[in-house]
């Protein structure tokens, strides 16, 4: 696959900001840090005709932080870069607000959760909407309008179509170990993007993580992220991990808060507790980019295409999480979102992704790192589809085979490479 230049990726999370704006006094735009933010801010701000506030300029932030009154009083609308590193803006944007509510008066970034703020700088709680820009699609790096969760979520079977996959098996490895960071989808593959992923972890760690809290062990901090790597796809255990790396459990829970708040993972919620009494409630934890997950476990694309029983598991893993946020992201962009979780029971029912609308339809998605999907892959949808009945919208299984075929009522088997291609 050719490596695109960093400045052609065209973000689909822009036009649902604009749209936001219409309605929202302040859009908070959170995400991993070199992710596209801040060109995503310049571009919005340069079609209104205003500069932006870039608090990870040294300057800048200074100068917001003696008058923030000032900055927050600017013509609407204000753009506003990394908000986290001058919290004190946002008491000055609550006053303005008070005296001003109209939409669209303040656009905000952050590579910091907003949640995981000090709750003393929480004050714009119920008055920002946020939303997250994730690492780049594949359909934003193939220059490609994915439809795919759209019709997910109100039509499954209008996803089975004739045309045949010839993406192969170390297409798909190279794909997610590339991941979707620009800058490192823009560089080549081997030494010099796992160097990018070194450099950008190291970051993230030093400046971000430790920013948020004091941390009495830092250098466990890259151990327990390389143990919660191997736990991709899988129920969190922190205590496992805790263990792995010779800290407390409590300890360890507090450091996967904060990897959470700096977006180096992100955990899925269990879903349907109060469908079945035996339906387990622990979330999976997922890494925000499969490319730095695979850097954490030193594979390169040879060794995770490769037809041997240890390839075939971490294959596994990462390509579930690969699916998971590719329909994250997607869902994201949706005019009607829908909640997302997994559906894990005590009896070994297991749905990777559940994305249930507002209106209670319910869809399923399992994810298969064979070349066929059989018919006990569609054991748990099944299952799943008999306790929901008609709130059932459908089920697919996503295989890294050529054929999407429907498999059973309201159940079907789809290429990976659907979740991208255009209708």
């Amino acid at each position: 696959m050719a490596n695109p230049s960093i400045d052609t990726f065209d973000r689909r999370l822009k036009a649902v900001v604009e749209g936001l704006l219409a309605d929202e006094p302040v859009v908070a735009v959170h995400g991993p840090r070199t992710v596209g933010k801040s060109t995503l801010v310049r571009t919005l701000a340069s079609a209104a005709g205003r500069e932006v506030i870039d608090l990870d300029d040294p300057e800048t932030r200074e100068a917001v932080e003696s008058s923030p009154v000032a900055f927050a009083r600017a013509e609407s609308p204000v753009f506003i870069d990394e908000y986290q590193h001058a919290p004190v803006i946002l008491d000055a944007i609550k006053a303005e607000l008070n005296v001003d509510l109209r939409p669209g008066r303040f656009v905000l970034t952050g590579s910091t959760r907003y949640s995981s703020l000090p709750e003393a700088a929480q004050s714009l709680t119920g008055r920002l909407h946020v939303t997250t820009l994730w690492p780049l699609s594949q359909g934003e790096i193939e220059g490609a309008e994915e439809r795919f969760a759209e019709d997910l979520v109100s039509d499954p079977e209008m996803l089975v179509t004739a045309s045949a996959s010839n993406t192969s098996r170390e297409e798909y490895a190279e794909r997610i170990l590339r991941g979707g960071f620009p800058l490192a989808v823009a560089r080549g593959e081997g030494a010099v993007r796992n160097r990018w992923f070194d450099d950008y972890l190291g970051l993230v760690l030093e400046r971000d993580v430790a920013g948020l809290s004091s941390i009495r062990q830092r250098e466990k901090l890259p151990r327990l992220l390389t143990r919660l790597g191997a736990q991709t796809a899988q129920v969190l255990n922190v205590t496992r991990a805790a263990s792995d790396v010779e800290i407390e459990a409590s300890t360890a829970e507090n450091y996967v808060r904060l990897l959470e708040a700096a977006f180096l993972i992100h955990r899925l919620p269990a879903w349907g507790t109060t469908l079945r009494s035996r339906a387990a409630s622990k979330p999976k934890v997922h890494f925000f980019d499969t490319g730095l997950a695979g850097r954490m476990l030193r594979l390169s694309t040879a060794t995770l295409a490769a037809a041997q029983p240890q390839a075939m598991t971490e294959l596994g893993h990462l390509l579930e999480t690969f699916c998971v946020n590719e329909l994250l992201k997607q869902i994201g962009w949706l005019q009607v979102p829908a909640r997302a979780g997994h559906w894990r029971t005590h009896d070994g029912d297991e749905v990777d992704l559940v994305l249930e609308r507002d209106d209670g339809a319910v869809v399923g998605v399992e994810v298969k790192a064979g070349e066929r999907a059989s018919g006990k892959d569609f054991a748990s949808l099944r299952k799943l589809r008999d306790e929901l009945g008609e709130r059932f919208a459908g089920g697919v299984v996503l295989h890294l085979g050529s054929r999407a075929y429907t498999q059973d009522d309201r159940l079907h088997a789809l290429p990976v490479d659907r979740l991208w291609a255009g209708r």
